[in-house]
């Protein structure tokens, strides 16, 4: 269901789909243990750091490739057939503009995110549905927003006009961190800061640090795989789980910020999380600790 939050001339829509569940109350503190390769339990002797780093190289496709051929599956959305399958193609191609292609576009951005629909709707764009974006109505996408279960969307109502943005994931410069989220001023806002990852990039990842790429932030999500309605900041089918030491990162002077569907996202300094404000980092699904030195 729709709420609303009326300031002014200003209508902020949300939509309500559940809670996020409570997670843990605080971090342990990483204690390096020899990580064990062999998953059964019972066997004694320890894999080197190398041997995990470079384990398991099989793993997902590359993030621009599905991204330009994925046309199947709802990647997290309410996908099906008919109908739902033609909201989700709408759901994909917004994501994808609001994030990447709003300059490109010439689309009057704002620094909080925020488009109008009705300047979206005259894109001469086709969905991956192969529908042509104009032939989609403003209900299309108020459906596409309420059906996108990583809530990757916002809407906002103002001066009668409706206005969506993408809550995190920007490449457009234009987007300011403090425009579009909420600054992270303590760490007793923060009760889990996680970033997920794979094997294959580890090794990487301690000698360079987490980097934002080609995007505005780093990104952390504020729980795990498994917390069921904990919805956006990490992949599914990660292995890897680096936890971010959030009061030494603020003491430092490390700016983290919240978005709106609880992704914790920083800048980290000059683009890069450095790898001495990782708290602990573990193997996903066992929770194993991994042994890293700095």
């Amino acid at each position: 269901m729709w709420a609303s939050l009326t300031n002014g001339g200003v209508r902020i829509l949300r939509y309500c789909g559940g809670r996020l569940p409570p997670v843990p109350s605080q971090l342990p503190r990483f204690r390096a243990l020899p990580f064990m390769e062999n998953t059964n339990l019972n066997t004694t002797t320890s894999s080197s750091f190398s041997s995990f780093a470079h384990s398991n190289r099989s793993g997902r496709r590359g993030r621009g490739k599905e991204m330009k051929y994925d046309r199947g599956g709802s990647r997290g959305r309410g996908g099906g057939s008919g109908g739902d399958d033609k909201i989700d193609a709408l759901g994909r191609l917004l994501t994808r503009i609001l994030r990447h292609r709003a300059t490109e576009l010439n689309l009057n951005m704002r620094s909080d995110g925020y488009v109008k629909v009705q300047d979206l709707l005259k894109l001469n764009l086709k969905t991956f549905a192969n529908i042509p974006l104009r032939s989609h109505t403003v209900d299309d996408i108020k459906e596409a927003v309420s059906k996108d279960n990583k809530q990757r969307f916002s809407l906002l109502e103002e001066n009668g006009e409706l206005l969506i943005r993408a809550n995190q994931g920007h490449t457009v410069t234009i987007v300011e961190s403090e425009s579009l989220l909420k600054q992270i001023l303590s760490a007793d806002e923060v009760q889990l800061c996680v970033h997920g990852t794979y094997k294959r990039n580890l090794e990487s990842i301690l000698e360079s640090g987490l980097k934002r790429m080609k995007r505005l932030h780093v990104h952390f999500s504020s729980g795990l795989p498994t917390d069921g309605e904990v919805i956006s900041g990490m992949r599914r089918d990660v292995n890897v789980l680096i936890f971010l030491n959030v009061r030494k990162a603020l003491e430092e002077g490390m700016k983290l910020y919240i978005s709106d569907n609880k992704v914790i996202l920083t800048e980290g300094f000059d683009g890069v999380v450095p790898a001495k404000y990782f708290e602990k980092i573990e193997s996903w699904p066992d929770r194993r600790p991994v042994p890293f030195s700095l």
